[in-house]
């Protein structure tokens, strides 16, 4: 962080997907006993909101940390590999991987942080909140 005043900017976003809670590792009864109904092979889908966390310098000249544009847009990339898909058949990060809220959320703190780092900006990303919906939600990051 340089000198100048610092804030800490939240920007929403949604997408909506299915998915699968279901680990290779563990035997079909294993899967059945820890997932429950989360388990079913048919899956299941939320409506999600991501909100994404980012401390920076006030820029003297804009007033901004970052411009909400380029956020926006990172949001979208990233959210768009996401967004009406079967995340342990269509995303590549999950199948092998159980697609927690947990896990979800640190796809995309990840996602998020590469395309942020491209900018090459002195905005850090603090964390992400991911609800999965009104009564449960992951942050992940620097905490």
């Amino acid at each position: 962080m340089t000198s100048l005043p610092w804030a800490r900017l939240a920007r929403r976003t949604h997408f909506s997907c299915g998915h699968r809670y279901y680990s290779p590792q563990m035997s079909e009864e294993e899967n059945r006993k820890t997932f429950g109904l989360c388990y079913s092979e048919h899956g299941h889908g939320h409506n999600y909101v991501l909100e994404a966390y980012l401390l920076g310098p006030i820029d003297p000249v804009t007033g901004m940390v970052i411009n909400l544009m380029q956020v926006d847009e990172i949001l979208k990339k990233v959210t768009s590999e996401l967004d009406h898909r079967h995340l342990n058949f269509d995303v590549p990060a999950f199948a092998e991987q159980v697609p927690t809220t947990e896990n979800i959320a640190r796809y995309c703190y990840g996602r998020v942080l590469e395309e942020l780092n491209q900018l090459q900006s002195p905005v850090q990303l603090s964390s992400v909140r991911l609800y999965e919906n009104e009564d449960l939600w992951v942050d992940y990051g620097q905490l």
